[in-house]
């Protein structure tokens, strides 16, 4: 069972710059947004360690056959608005089904790879008519479908305090994240998706394993 991670915030907030200081020799980046990385960086190869895709089929895919230890999804929202683009001619109910289930699948399969495998899927937050912080999608029908929060145990919010960008690792009783119990020591954290992804492997163990499964490979 690999560990999922929702990382969510408005546009700006820092979420693809968080992936500043992870290593390419370990990491894959899918982008669903043809679009620069917002950091110098020579490391970062279209077709070696980063594709470009919003096909929700292809992610599946790449998902499943990637290598690495380590897979961003960013931005994950740009899937969902896409496909109800692709299909606004449509009348009826069943494409807000299906981008659900797209949604659904995703979640999922982020949860079930390898166990020492890390999956990072970053989105964007959208308020509601109370105040309330959650994952935007692209509408009710969908939310009244899935629930995209439920399916992690570690949601992340991109804040920008005083001009700080940090990750919010639990809840202000307004937003949807959380994070286990003893994992992160402060409520903000630098928004350093690799000093995150160092907390997780210590909290769960997860560098043993993999080294224990490369000695006996």
């Amino acid at each position: 069972m690999s560990i999922a991670t929702l990382v969510l915030g408005e546009s700006g907030s820092g979420k693809s710059t968080s992936l500043r200081n992870l290593d390419p020799e370990k990491t894959g980046i899918i982008q669903c947004i043809n679009k620069p990385l917002p950091f110098k960086s020579s490391g970062w190869k279209v077709g070696l360690n980063v594709a470009r895709t919003n096909d929700p089929v292809k992610i599946l895919d790449i998902l499943r056959a990637h290598n690495k230890d380590i897979i961003v999804i960013d931005d994950f929202q740009s899937v969902l608005v896409d496909e109800f683009m692709r299909r606004a001619t449509q009348r009826g109910y069943d494409k807000f089904t299906d981008i659900g289930k797209i949604a659904w699948d995703t979640f999922n399969l982020a949860g079930a790879l390898a166990e020492h495998r890390r999956v990072y899927i970053l989105t964007h937050s959208h308020t509601d008519d109370n105040g309330g912080i959650h994952v935007k999608t692209v509408g009710k029908m969908v939310d009244q479908v899935i629930t995209p929060e439920g399916y992690f145990t570690i949601v992340l919010r991109a804040v920008v305090n005083n001009g700080n960008y940090l990750f919010s690792t639990q809840t202000n009783e307004q937003d949807c994240c959380k994070s286990p119990m003893g994992m992160f020591s402060e409520t903000l954290v630098d928004n350093d998706l690799k000093a995150i992804d160092d907390a997780i492997c210590a909290y769960y163990g997860i560098n043993n394993i993999h080294t224990i499964k490369e000695k006996i490979a």
